[in-house]
């Protein structure tokens, strides 16, 4: 009896259906065929009990090892021949692929990236003072005096905060850096609105304008300043020189009626 028959036999004596697959999966070893009569049907126990005291069969002959040849030593072995009398498949070497044309046209140059450093102080809870850079004490000085002259209060001195763009050195490089920039000044004057509590209401940007056949600085395109308002901070704008160009009285002077404008509700 075959070891399929055997098998088969000895799960119907424990009363268990046998059940044989229909189709080959692919690359798998075909099921060995055999055939055999029928068994009488008696109780799963005895017939149990019958096939363990049937004498087993003689195992079948080893074959002759042949001893291999030196090209057969040579040839290289498929991990499934290995496993069983399978014929290694033979692998022929993949076609190359067709090269791919080469670009006709030079690759686009990424944008170059939008470095700054802004300092900013919030003026009586509802106007947000941005400088370029980092203000010097003479500058610092000079913009609470005027900002006292004007009308504010000379005990609510204004608290700057530096913001440096990008936060971090060595970061990757962006596809639309400008467009990242101005939404990481947006997230940092909004956390500090929220966490401050500020009620902004307007933007004094101190800043000089750009000389002939220049364009606006770094800072204005991050604030995307455009005709008095700025749509990075959704902020009306006014606009003065930097605080460096007027440490002297001649530009103090030329400011003055524009601030007690601001300072009677009419920037204009």
């Amino acid at each position: 009896m075959t070891p399929e028959a055997s098998r088969r036999h000895y799960l119907d004596a424990m009363g268990i259906t046998a059940w044989a697959c229909r189709y080959q999966l692919p690359n798998a070893l075909a099921t060995e065929a055999c055939e055999w009569e029928a068994p009488e049907k008696a109780e799963p126990r005895q017939a149990l009990h019958a096939l363990l005291d049937e004498p087993a069969a003689p195992p079948p002959a080893p074959k002759a090892v042949e001893t291999p040849t030196p090209a057969e030593h040579s040839a290289p072995k498929s991990a499934r021949a290995l496993l069983g009398d399978i014929a290694p498949v033979e692998r022929t070497a993949p076609e190359p692929a067709p090269a791919k044309e080469a670009a006709s046209s030079v690759p686009s140059e990424r944008a170059e990236p939008v470095e700054f450093t802004l300092t900013c102080a919030c003026i009586d809870g509802r106007w947000l003072s941005v400088h370029a850079g980092e203000l010097a004490p003479a500058e610092r000085r000079l913009l609470a005096n005027m900002l006292i002259a004007a009308g504010a209060s000379a005990d609510t001195a204004p608290t700057f905060t530096a913001f440096k763009w990008p936060p971090m050195a060595g970061a990757f490089a962006s596809d639309d850096p400008l467009t990242e920039a101005q939404e990481g000044v947006a997230a940092f004057i909004a956390g500090a609105a929220r966490r401050q509590g500020w009620q902004l209401e307007r933007l004094l940007y101190w800043a000089n304008a750009p000389k002939e056949n220049e364009g606006e600085d770094t800072l204005a395109r991050v604030l995307a300043v455009e005709d008095g308002h700025s749509r990075t901070l959704m902020l009306p704008v006014w606009r003065a020189p930097a605080l460096g160009s007027m440490l002297d009285a001649p530009a103090k002077r030329a400011l003055w009626p524009k601030l007690l404008q601001l300072a009677h509700g009419d920037p204009a």
